[in-house]
């Protein structure tokens, strides 16, 4: 599972959403973390609809940072001061790592697992608010199975996300994902295939594939097929979806069939976001990384070499315990080296439990310094990106009203006061930039 940062001018495909409420009726959605756990969240609201739970906010929360989790627990307290008669739900990462934090709040109702928050069964309020077992926690390592869940729409239905892996079987010495989401586990192809085609039927023009290790889906069903088998069953069994997305991917772990999808079919959106975390060989080895620097520079390249229109995006971690400053050049260098356009950027948190919270750790003044001068490399290598796409006509998936999103992850503001419907695709003249965003016309 690959770091995340809230901050704006590193933002990229699977970035997260620090704080967002989702109300609906008497029933509130809080979500933390990445783009999986807004899609979980999705589900939860589902369940909870048809149990008819309500008077109730549920929690859904992020284990990542340290900062993650004391923005969990503060929304917490603020939503009992604001709600003193509703029943607070906490679940998610952060709540799986370690329960007993949150069940010991006496703003808390409840405390619920990763695996538990997923079933319907869950949320009849009689089963979940009965009785006073305040935390009901399954061991996330026992869970064999990821079940598909239909979620039709997020950001407002411009795009569909289907979750099609689960859990991770490497064990990264900063990562303490693995313990809040289990071992990896797949939904298989042909119920990933007929949820898309039901989402396309619904109108849907642009799916995105997310997990919590995507390219490790396949390994835990027969035969082990891999990532790059289930994304070409989509495209040739789906004819009619215009755009396919992958969220964060591993680098190395692109097998030959995903190369191809993604360099010769154009309905693949030509945009990775990359787990690179570091481009030092030694912070690599100690992070328990499976890849060198050289590794995703010539990924990058063979990439850029067969599709010219391809972007990138990538997870990078300043001030890893051990981290010279020559070491953190290499990862400064890598962004010119990898042609990277969006970067998630952020100090590195020791997790209590991961291997690297035992290492020698840096000063945080240093570690804040060094992750502000990967922003402002962020924001220079963004730059250079949208320069790039001056003078251009773009394909552009409509996310709300004046803003659209490019095949390859630019924004791009729309100068017309009456734009298309969210999810609608539709080609923009690109005229200029403010370095953060496109600027453009709608286009025949």
């Amino acid at each position: 599972m690959s770091e995340r940062d809230d901050n704006p001018a590193a933002s990229g495909a699977d970035a997260p959403d620090a704080f967002t409420p989702e109300p609906h009726d008497d029933l509130e959605i809080m979500t933390f973390g990445c783009r999986l756990n807004g899609w979980e969240s999705e589900v939860m609201r589902n369940h909870a609809r048809s149990a008819g739970l309500s008077n109730a906010i549920l929690v859904n929360t992020c284990a990542v940072t340290n900062e993650a989790v004391r923005q969990a627990r503060q929304q917490i307290r603020r939503a009992r001061r604001e709600n003193p008669d509703a029943k607070i739900i906490v679940t998610g990462c952060a709540a799986q790592v370690d329960p007993d934090m949150f069940a010991q709040m006496d703003e808390v109702d409840r405390v619920i697992g990763n695996d538990e928050k997923l079933k319907a069964e869950t949320f009849q309020p009689q089963a979940l608010l009965g009785g006073t077992e305040k935390v009901r926690v399954n061991d996330i390592m026992s869970v064999r199975e990821t079940a598909g869940h239909l979620v039709e729409g997020m950001d407002g239905r411009a795009r569909a996300y289907v979750q099609v892996q689960n859990g991770c079987d490497h064990r990264c010495t900063f990562c303490i994902i693995p313990y809040g989401r289990g071992n990896s586990r797949s939904v298989p192809a042909g119920e990933v295939v007929d949820q898309i085609k039901t989402l396309v039927d619904h109108g849907h023009s642009e799916v995105v594939l997310t997990g919590v290790d995507l390219t490790s889906w396949g390994s835990d069903l027969p035969g082990e097929p891999q990532l790059g088998r289930l994304v070409q069953a989509i495209l040739s069994q789906v004819p009619d979806l215009p755009r396919l997305r992958l969220s964060s991917i591993d680098a190395i772990e692109i097998d030959e069939a995903l190369f191809e999808a993604v360099t010769g079919e154009e309905r693949v959106a030509p945009y990775l976001h990359l787990s690179l975390q570091a481009g030092d060989d030694m912070i690599l080895k100690r992070m328990k990384r499976r890849h060198l620097r050289d590794d995703a520079i010539a990924l990058t390249a063979r990439l850029k070499a067969a599709r010219p229109d391809i972007a990138f995006g990538a997870d990078l971690i300043a001030g890893f315990p051990t981290e010279t400053e020559a070491m953190f050049q290499n990862s400064l260098k890598l962004v010119d080296e990898c042609e990277l356009a969006y970067l998630h950027v952020f100090p590195y948190s020791p997790r209590p439990g991961t291997p690297a919270a035992r290492m020698p750790q840096l000063d945080r003044s240093l570690i804040k310094d060094r992750a502000n001068r990967l922003r402002e490399k962020a924001s220079e290598a963004l730059a250079r990106h949208l320069d790039s796409m001056i003078g251009r006509v773009e394909g552009a998936l409509m996310e709300r009203k004046g803003l659209a999103r490019a095949a390859n992850f630019a924004p791009i503001r729309l100068a017309s006061d009456s734009p298309p419907r969210p999810g609608a695709l539709v080609n923009i003249d690109v005229s200029g930039h403010d370095g953060r965003e496109l600027q453009g016309v709608l286009t025949l």
